[in-house]
């Protein structure tokens, strides 16, 4: 009997799907009540509002992440390096490192944003992995 669920490649791809999904719960912990992760309201409709509240966030958070992405792809594509397509479908949206979720911000000072954007955070010299 032939095990056809066994090849590497197929199992590569199923370990990558898990990867991406694992990244967004992971995501959605660290949103949600900076991982505490517990829900105190009462009401089935308050816990959905929660839920769809921090879906909303989530998404926020991963559509920002694009535009930068797309930014960095861009600005990198300009100075004359070579970005193959094909390799940006293993470059994930879901970090959240740079995204303050301790709720403590700072309004009162409007910062001065080119185009509305941070600049990008260019190192001074590029490394190059093996």
């Amino acid at each position: 009997m032939i095990e056809w669920y066994s090849s590497p490649a197929l199992r590569r791809r199923c370990q990558a799907g898990l990867n991406k999904g694992e990244a967004a719960h992971k995501l959605k912990r660290a949103v949600f009540f900076h991982e505490r992760g517990e829900i105190r309201d009462r009401s089935f409709e308050s816990q959905a509002f929660r839920a769809s509240g921090l879906n909303l966030v989530v998404s926020a958070i991963v559509q920002w992440n694009t535009v930068y992405l797309s930014r960095a792809v861009t600005h990198l594509r300009q100075g004359g390096r070579n970005i193959p397509d094909a390799l940006l479908k293993h470059v994930s949206p879901l970090s959240w490192e740079h995204v303050n979720l301790t709720g403590i911000y700072a309004w009162d000072t409007a910062p001065d944003l080119p185009e509305g954007f941070r600049p990008l955070r260019l190192p001074g010299k590029m490394l190059w992995a093996a």
